[in-house]
């Protein structure tokens, strides 16, 4: 099968593998660490953590009480990174999120100004209730997401690297908030939908969560580690299969691009972002399940996740009851299958 090389550099294919089985041991302990703590919620696990090994960030979307909160400081603990949680909400100022200059004076009363650096500069920061928060304050996380920087008083600071942003949103209490624009949705690599958990877990649940202790997160990899594997997703070949059918995907979930359906309930489709957050959480999905290349059935399984934060739909179709995750199930059916 033929393989698509995504550097200029030519790729050492039997390096990759032996850094690859390295790594497959060591997502296999985060996956144990993070059970221990979280129960049931698989799929919701595996794509944050796709987000989180693929370099990116996460949208997740559940009612209150689902644990999100909890995923995000375990996953934390697990891979070894400093976590802020910052509360949303309408008074939320941008210089509460980013930090802001303050006047010191020294013994000869001499003035300047200091910065200090706001709960952004962390690793891991949840973004809890995000579309609380006024426009002007979710634009001022737009750019340490996209630039890892941010921007005070005109001087740039750099942020901690790795830098992910795990927000989370309430699908259903909408009064009083502001909805995501599309520019920051498109920063987000994944939209995880948080469901109601299975029977077994919730038993667990009840029983593991109302004793004495709750168990507490482990470390199961350090922050250097996760980086290490963050640099060799990447570097992981793609095979033309994979590649085209990502193409096929993203280009169909398009109005104008030849399929009749979504011309008549998309307004308007995913740009190329969506194909490069294909491109490497279809890589971290096949190391996610011990496998050394991704295929056709990981851009099947993460067409939802990837393409439904980034595509809107026609107020006819909307009318009619149609769904975003109908219309992207059909394009899955058809174009990947």
């Amino acid at each position: 099968m033929g393989r698509i090389e995504t550097s200029a550099d030519p790729i050492d294919e039997k390096a990759v593998i032996a850094a690859a089985e390295k790594a497959l041991a060591d997502i296999s302990e985060v996956k144990k660490a993070v059970s221990e703590v979280i129960f049931g919620q698989e799929s919701v696990v595996e794509q944050t953590l796709l987000a989180v090994l693929s370099g990116g960030h996460a949208l997740l979307v559940g009612v209150p009480g689902l644990a999100k909160t909890k995923l995000v400081t375990t996953l934390g603990a697990v891979l070894g990174l400093s976590a802020n949680r910052i509360q949303f909400t309408p008074d939320l100022m941008p210089s509460d999120i980013l930090g802001s200059e303050v006047m010191d004076q020294d013994e000869n009363n001499r003035r300047s100004f200091r910065f200090l650096p706001g709960p952004v500069f962390t690793q891991l920061l949840m973004a809890d209730e995000i579309n609380r928060a006024s426009p002007r304050t979710q634009s001022a996380l737009l750019q340490a997401m996209q630039e890892y920087h941010v921007t005070v008083a005109g001087a740039a600071h750099d942020l901690p690297r790795p830098f992910h942003v795990l927000a989370t949103q309430n699908p259903l209490e909408q009064e009083g908030t502001y909805p995501l624009p599309e520019a920051q949705l498109d920063r987000f690599l994944l939209q995880v939908d948080v469901s109601y958990p299975e029977m077994a877990a919730e038993r667990r649940i009840l029983l593991e969560t109302t004793g004495g202790a709750d168990a507490t997160p482990r470390a199961a990899i350090t922050m250097e580690r996760l980086a290490e594997i963050q640099a060799l997703i990447r570097k992981m070949p793609v095979p033309e299969s994979v590649v085209d059918a990502i193409l096929e995907l993203v280009r169909a979930a398009r109005p104008g691009h030849g399929n009749a359906k979504v011309d008549e309930s998309v307004s308007w489709g995913p740009g190329p972002r969506a194909g490069q957050a294909m491109m490497l959480c279809t890589r971290a999905r096949a190391l996610y399940d011990g496998r050394l290349a991704p295929s056709v059935d990981d851009v099947r399984a993460l067409a939802e996740p990837i393409l439904q934060h980034r595509m809107a739909l026609t107020f006819s179709a909307r009318a009619e009851g149609i769904g975003i995750r109908d219309v992207i199930a059909d394009l899955v059916a058809t174009k990947a299958g």
